[in-house]
């Protein structure tokens, strides 16, 4: 397997081109299936619409949801077909990744004129930190106010 890097080069580079070849006027299926195909014609294990197990916080299997494309076990990929991506589709990824467990997604919209791709990574790690420097925000916020 490449590394995470290589691998979301060699992803962007493949949806480019399937965006200047097909441009922006099919269906998400459409784009899926092109990018699957060239994928696994380029040597990459590639599944569709796999079935991905979401997780509550403790490790309780509690259902799934459908990837788009899952890439070499490890790199989710969600497409969209919108005029552009939204503050909803980034959540959505990220929410996946997170209950998922997954590290790294790409969200991929093929429905612009303009190639729109973002690359996400989540981890327990990032996710605690994250936290953790927002409560020392509140609570220097808290404080600030209460100075007042």
């Amino acid at each position: 397997m490449k590394d995470i890097k290589s691998l979301c080069d060699q992803v962007r580079q493949t949806a480019y081109d399937i965006h200047v070849y097909h441009g922006h006027g099919h269906l998400e299926k459409v784009y899926e299936n092109a990018l699957a195909h060239r994928l696994t014609k380029a040597g990459l294990k590639v599944k569709q619409q796999q079935p991905i197990n979401v997780y509550e916080e403790d490790g309780t299997l509690i259902g799934e949801y459908i990837a788009d494309l899952l890439v070499e076990d490890c790199l989710i990929i969600e497409l969209k077909t919108a005029r552009t991506l939204s503050p909803e589709h980034e959540a959505r990824i990220i929410g996946y990744l997170k209950s998922a467990r997954i590290e790294h997604g790409l969200l991929i919209n093929f429905g612009s004129y303009k190639f729109e791709i973002r690359k996400f990574a989540w981890s327990e790690q990032l996710q605690k930190s994250k936290i953790g420097l927002v409560s020392i925000f509140i609570s220097a916020l808290s404080a600030f106010s209460a100075v007042k």
